[in-house]
């Protein structure tokens, strides 16, 4: 029988799929292709994009280089926002001795990467792995099950267009190996790479564009593992056949072709999945997907009793500036702000901005303080329906005169868009006071005092931009390391420059000093 629908919370997913970067913000508002960077023999950018050739046979350096998580990393330096690449310097960059580091070593005959001997929100409660379950290909049938009579009317009703995601058109390129867990015939958010060689089973970790990017309903290259939630909107949102959705409990152990897989909360957006592969010769690999770590993953029973000896980490801010204060703490501070500013200017239109999924605690706990429904527009209560939160769900409206709580896209987050929004609801509402909730706002000068913060005020809109991060911060990072005291970390994000890759394993290494 197919695991049914887990109990924890549900995932969620954007009106239009975008890519976004490490904090789930969207880079391409068009829904343009990125090009893949043509790379040299040592496997750095040599050419244009559009001007490349597919080489016959990928090389080790190339699966590393050629695309990764963050594509930013990868792009033209006037395009990246973190200028990690120059292609127009004319200088070769040096590999350095990064895959000593790392423990691997380059396999010719199948053109694959080995590893080498070893050397020894959303936390919600956590549970044991109670379960232990054999996953055959003819276990699965139709294995979604509706989440109720809302999803189910949702779903029917939709009515899908040529999807932008779908129309995308992406560049033939190799898996990088770092996607590819060594042992097994696993990937981890590989899609985009259409079907991987000797891949018998594709993970999925959450549901955000750069990590199910290459998804939609022609997919057929092999079945696809993920939490029940995911599991619900790749359905809902791209359309792929449910023959080959293959959802997963958390906290539950399966046996998929020998290995041993337990899905773990993230603590990311719903419905993210840490994912832990336990292999017959007794390696632990640990694949953090996105995630923000927190003091209770340090009770997982899984990670507690077992070493992990390779860590696959998401790196999105592993840079010292990053700090951030605490969830809790930036949730109380917006509820603060926003009840303040409500007894001065009582016709207030107060607006959180979100991704497709993710920052739904931001605008649950405005509702909660306040009493108040949450307004969002059809596409998106879609989407939040699917995830079964009765604190959410029970608590949305379809007409936006009848809140002063709106849920509008991050990308609508500026003075202008919010003025003509507001001109809609003019006899209502005088002012906007708006939330853009994400890492990125963060400053140094700020650390932990949120005091500090300075709004963006024009005329009769403020917007505030507060630090509530769904991605680890560097200190959290180094206390998640510290405690799991892997024999090998693999960063995931931001792996596209020499120097940022030696930099973060320089941070590694004194993490695990002693």
């Amino acid at each position: 029988m197919p695991p049914s629908p887990a109990a924890s919370p549900p995932p969620a997913l954007e009106e239009e799929p975008l890519p976004h970067d490490g904090d789930g913000y969207d880079v391409n508002d068009e829904g343009t292709s990125l090009s893949v960077v043509s790379l040299d023999d040592e496997g750095f950018p040599s050419q244009l994009p559009g001007t490349e050739t597919t080489p016959e046979k990928s090389i080790f350096a190339e699966d590393f280089y050629r695309c990764g998580t963050d594509w930013s990393s990868l792009q033209l330096k006037e395009e990246n926002r973190y200028g990690d690449l120059a292609l127009d310097s004319g200088k070769k960059l040096k590999q350095a001795n990064l895959f000593q580091i790392w423990g691997f070593k380059r396999n010719d005959a199948v053109g694959s990467v080995e590893s080498g001997p070893s050397q020894s929100g959303y936390c919600d409660e956590v549970r044991g792995s109670s379960e232990r379950k054999i996953l055959k290909p003819e276990d699965w049938g139709s294995i979604l099950r509706d989440k109720g009579k809302e999803f189910e009317n949702a779903k029917s009703s939709r009515k899908r267009k040529g999807s932008t995601a779908q129309n995308r058109v992406t560049r033939s390129c190799s898996c990088p190996f770092y996607k590819k867990i060594p042992g097994t015939m696993f990937t981890v958010d590989a899609f985009r790479y259409g079907s991987v060689e000797g891949c018998s089973a594709y993970f999925l970790s959450h549901f955000h564009y750069d990590h199910y990017g290459g998804l939609s309903k022609k997919w057929s290259h092999g079945p696809i593992y993920c939490s029940p939630l995911t599991a619900r909107l790749v359905q809902l949102c791209l359309s792929v056949n449910p023959l080959y959705i293959r959802p997963l409990e958390f906290n539950t152990e399966y046996v998929i072709d020998s290995i041993k897989v337990t899905l773990l909360e993230a603590n990311h957006c719903p419905g993210a999945a840490l994912i832990h592969f336990d292999l017959s010769n007794g390696q632990n690999y640990l694949h953090t997907g996105d995630f923000r770590a927190c003091k209770q993953m340090q009770t997982y029973p899984l990670l507690v009793n077992q070493r992990v000896n390779v860590l696959y980490l998401d790196t999105t801010y592993c840079n010292p500036k990053y700090r951030f204060p605490s969830k809790e703490d930036v949730l109380n501070y917006v509820v603060k702000i926003t009840k303040n500013h409500l007894k001065r200017h009582p016709r207030t239109l107060v607006v959180v901005g979100a991704y497709s999924i993710g920052k739904e605690c931001v605008y649950v706990a405005i509702s909660k303080a306040l009493g108040v429904k949450i307004y969002a527009n059809a596409s998106r209560r879609r989407i939040l329906l699917a995830f079964g939160w009765p604190d959410l769900s029970d608590n949305l409206c379809s007409n936006g005169n009848n809140t002063l709580l709106h849920v509008l896209p991050m990308s609508s987050l500026r003075p202008e868009t919010l003025k003509d929004y507001l001109k809609t609801y003019k006899e209502q509402f005088t002012a906007v006071l708006a939330f853009r909730p994400t890492g990125w706002t963060f400053s140094e000068k700020m650390r932990n005092d949120l005091e500090l913060i300075n709004p963006v005020s024009k005329g009769n809109i403020t917007i505030y931009g507060v630090p509530y991060s769904e991605h680890s911060s560097f200190t959290e990072l180094r206390d998640f390391v510290q405690f799991l005291r892997p024999d090998k970390i693999i960063p995931t994000v931001n792996v596209g420059n020499a120097g940022n890759r030696e930099k973060m394993q320089s941070y590694f290494r004194e993490w695990l000093k002693g």
